[in-house]
């Protein structure tokens, strides 16, 4: 007999309660170290007080009208964002899923809006993630993610990551835009180089098309920076947000210039739950912490203590790791034993961590996670390490 909730995941056999700041506790009592972060979603931790004092304040005045009306709470937001980003415009969404669907949906209008109506591509990268939906998988291509779900939508040009050549001899008439993470998250924590991020938005702008990045799981202060592609000195012309923007509460956006949202005038998108009350009072307590110098200051100095301190990890257990990669608090471990077996012998030594593809095991912590937190990290991940060793 099929399960009440549809068996589509292979959960771990924990049940958490409750969260308070970078700790979660499982029914049973246990205090377990969340160096995960719900994939990148809980930037500030669990509970955190300005987004508890955002939520409930918000909660005792409205909760839904619906986007038939003016939402002061979203304007307040969409202002932040313009204000602290490239963009001109914000278009918001429950999810990343979503804000991927607005994103190819954009980048087609405005090349539509032009009359340029064959110029529908989009390329894109092995080893991407943008979602789940119709679209989201037909961008990533994998057959893992694509198999039994035929026919797959067209209009996607699959590439290998980071080769110029490739991307270069691949744009035509008839590409639309360029998708990208700038960090790979599902795909292995695998940043872009600065060198190549500044090369394709150059093949961009010589060949008149549209730069769309992904910064889902990379965004929002994740890696040092508010949004990831700045360590490169370029710009977007659309991005996906989503994840660490709600701290927690499902949020999403679409953030574009003016000239690449041209063509999505009235009727051409919409959502009845996007950018709702609550869900933009949460955003708007969150960039109100994360968007300041100092804040992102503080993640990156953590982020270097935590990436010392992995390397001498990986360096104590080389039988069990490889390699530290990624960017500010987006790290991975890449793996000689299998990352699952890492991952599980981290839930037994009361730390959790998440798997993703080239066995890697990814951290994703809270961004105000403290020193003492990240020294106690090491160390229960040395316990699991020391587990597999024994086994």
């Amino acid at each position: 007999m099929i399960p009440s909730v549809l068996p589509t995941y292979t959960r771990a056999p924990l049940t958490f309660v409750k969260g308070e700041g970078s700790w979660l506790i499982e029914a049973d009592g246990r205090r377990m170290l969340d160096m995960g972060g719900g994939i990148a979603v809980n930037a500030l931790g669990h509970a955190n007080p300005a987004l508890l004092d955002a939520l409930t304040s918000q909660a005792q005045n409205l909760w839904h009208t619906s986007n038939l009306y003016h939402i002061p709470q979203q304007q307040a937001l969409a202002d932040k964002l313009v204000d602290a980003t490239f963009a001109d415009t914000v278009f918001f969404t429950n999810s990343g899923t979503e804000s991927c669907e607005l994103a190819v949906k954009m980048a087609r209008k405005y090349w539509f809006d032009k009359g340029d109506v064959d110029r529908t591509e989009i390329i894109t990268f092995d080893g991407s993630f943008h979602g789940r939906s119709a679209a989201g998988i037909s961008a990533a291509g994998s057959e893992k993610m694509t198999k039994g779900f035929g026919p797959i939508l067209g209009g996607f040009v699959h590439l290998p990551w980071e080769d110029l050549d490739a991307i270069s001899n691949a744009i035509t008439d008839k590409t639309a835009a360029i998708l990208l993470e700038p960090v790979q998250g599902e795909g292995g924590i695998r940043p872009l180089p600065d060198a190549t991020l500044k090369a394709i938005r150059g093949l961009c702008d010589e060949n008149g098309i549209l730069l769309i990045l992904d910064e889902i799981q990379c965004g929002v202060g994740r890696t040092g920076k508010l949004f990831a592609h700045e360590w490169a000195g370029i710009t977007p012309d659309i991005m996906m947000v989503a994840k660490g923007i709600g701290g927690g509460f499902p949020l999403g956006a679409v953030l574009a210039t003016e000239s690449a949202a041209s063509g999505m005038t009235v009727g051409t998108h919409g959502s009845t739950y996007g950018g709702n009350p609550l869900g933009c009072a949460v955003g708007c307590a969150v960039m109100d912490i994360v968007a300041t110098p100092e804040f992102l200051a503080e993640v990156n100095r953590k982020a270097g203590l935590l990436r010392q301190k992995l390397e001498g990890l990986v360096a104590s257990h080389p039988d069990v790791f490889d390699s530290v990669r990624g960017s500010g608090l987006m790290l991975g471990l890449k793996c000689k034993a299998l990352n699952m077996d890492v991952v599980n012998a981290g839930y037994d030594a009361l730390v959790i961590t998440v798997p993703a593809a080239d066995n890697v095991v990814r951290l994703l912590p809270p961004l105000n996670l403290s020193d003492e937190e990240i020294t106690e990290a090491i160390a229960r991940l040395d316990t699991a390490a020391t587990k597999i060793e024994a086994a």
